[in-house]
């Protein structure tokens, strides 16, 4: 006769691992209740043994794989993508080393690992261990833990206000209307959310998110790589008191007083994507600011764009002419093409031109600053305006003869005026606070509205295998209805 337990059905594989998944989300469930995600991590002594490595035995991964697995649940848990995640293991060995892991993996380990070592049932262990603990624990912003509202809803306002480009206390007003007297802040509660966010931790929470955009475009359709960017800057108008105000420049009017903010973008036969803003401050007579040194805005713009994709040229306008700046991209290992102002160096060889009778001239200079030295050219070419002759900087080697083909690639900047207009008009919230910080987080927040609609339209024409020119299929203005739909609900 069998025994009651050799006649009980045996459990199926994947109830095993599904059980076994929760009761790993539990362990770090409770330690979340006194501890950070990492000292949660560091804890962990659970086995996985209900789930099989994908890599035979004779396969040379040198990469565990409960650490794989508890690397991907944590991933999983915070949102972060393989290059986000590499970059803070990179910052954070320890966190390496607690995961299990000998050396810090680079991004593509996580990739394979993924596709190629975890089979359904693993991936279904990760996703379900970390779904368990992202719906018990509520992630917040740094706000009070009794706060009135969750930070999603002063996102969907903050959003709202955007899409119908009004201020604060109007634009909480109609979003309650809509919503409901209780379901968003008001708008002192709003701009009081709003300051708490640190501009320099808003930056890096931009850098985050487009690592994640960029993420699933990766995963949805081929990106062509690698791009050319260009960098610029916008100015957003101030009208009021300038004494204190130390982030307030002057512009290119007189009496003109505004916020500046620069940015990178990809342009091209391309996404066009923003991957990075720096804010801009510079010297006026109501500060005692240093003087603008724009190479090291240059810098910090380009250093934070190449953690997303490479980047082959860089295009600036006039106001980035500096040597400074050419050898700081030069150091960067990036080519650059920029317009260079004319002076009297130029003007000569203009008039050698004319004596010539020449269109184009190439002279070849270099460069000597305390930040290195490289050598480069100034291409003399017909302005496209028709009218007499534009000079550009390049560190590239171009001859006469490739010089006009090569200064047409300028011409693919106007793409960021465009952008700047769409950014400023489409999705920028109105507000006439004097206090910084709003006026970051709500320039910060426009540009990730607008890089939410460009990413949404590359994924309708990868879709539909459409051409990647820069017209769009999905207007602004169609993504403005599409997503204030959404945060209205009809009536």
């Amino acid at each position: 006769m069998n025994s009651f337990n050799e006649s009980r059905p045996k459990e199926s594989p994947r109830r095993c691992y599904l059980c076994e998944a929760y009761q790993l989300g539990i362990t770090i469930r409770n330690e979340l209740q006194h501890t950070d995600l990492v000292t949660a991590f560091e804890n962990l002594d659970q086995s996985i043994d209900a789930i099989e490595d994908g890599y035979p035995a004779w396969h040379p991964a040198p990469l565990s794989f409960r650490a794989m697995v508890l690397a991907s649940i944590f991933m999983e848990i915070t949102g972060d993508s393989y290059a986000a995640f590499t970059r803070q293991l990179t910052r954070q060995p320890e966190i390496s080393s607690l995961l299990g892991f000998s050396r810090i993996p680079d991004e593509s380990a996580f990739s394979r690992a993924w596709r190629n070592r975890f089979d359904d049932a693993v991936q279904e262990y990760v996703q379900t261990a970390a779904y368990f603990v992202v719906k018990e624990v509520h992630f917040e912003s740094g706000r009070a833990s009794n706060a009135s509202y969750e930070d999603t809803q002063f996102f969907e306002l903050q959003t709202f206000m955007g899409m119908v480009r009004c201020g604060t206390a109007q634009g909480a007003t109609r979003f309650q209307y809509r919503r409901g007297e209780e379901y968003g802040p008001h708008g002192d509660t709003h701009l009081r959310a709003v300051k708490q966010f640190d501009p320099k931790e808003l930056v890096n929470g931009f850098n985050e998110t487009t690592d994640r955009l960029l993420s699933v475009i990766a995963s949805e359709a081929s990106f062509p790589r690698p791009v050319t960017a260009a960098i610029d800057i916008t100015t957003i108008p101030y009208y009021g008191d300038v004494e204190e105000m130390p982030m307030v420049s002057g512009t290119k009017d007189r009496d003109g007083r505004a916020f500046k903010f620069a940015t990178l973008s990809i342009i091209g036969q391309n996404v066009p994507l923003v991957l990075a803003v720096e804010p801009v401050r510079e010297s006026s007579a109501w500060d005692e600011n240093s003087p603008n040194q724009i190479h090291r805005t240059v810098r910090r713009l380009v250093q934070r764009a190449k953690e997303h994709v490479p980047i082959e040229t860089v295009l600036c306008d006039r106001e980035f002419d500096s040597i400074r700046v050419f050898q700081t991209l030069s150091n960067l290992d990036m080519n650059y093409l920029i317009p260079k102002r004319v002076s009297s160096p130029e003007q000569d060889v203009f008039d050698q031109m004319d004596e010539d009778d020449q269109d184009v001239a190439v002279e070849s200079a270099s460069i000597h600053v305390e930040a290195g030295s490289h050598p480069m050219r100034f291409l003399y070419v017909p302005s496209t305006s028709g009218e007499g002759t534009t000079v550009f900087a390049t560190n590239l080697r171009v001859g006469p003869d490739e010089a006009e083909t090569f200064c047409r690639r300028y011409s693919r900047r106007w793409q960021i005026e465009s952008e700047y207009k769409s950014i400023k008009g489409d999705f920028l919230a109105k507000t006439s606070s004097k206090d910084y910080r709003v006026r970051l987080f709500y320039f910060v927040f426009a540009v990730l509205l607008y890089n939410i609609w460009r990413l949404t339209d590359f994924l309708l024409k990868a879709g539909v295998e459409g051409e990647m020119d820069y017209a769009p299929v999905l207007t602004a203005g169609e993504c403005v209805e599409l997503i204030a739909s959404a945060l209205i609900p009809p009536d």
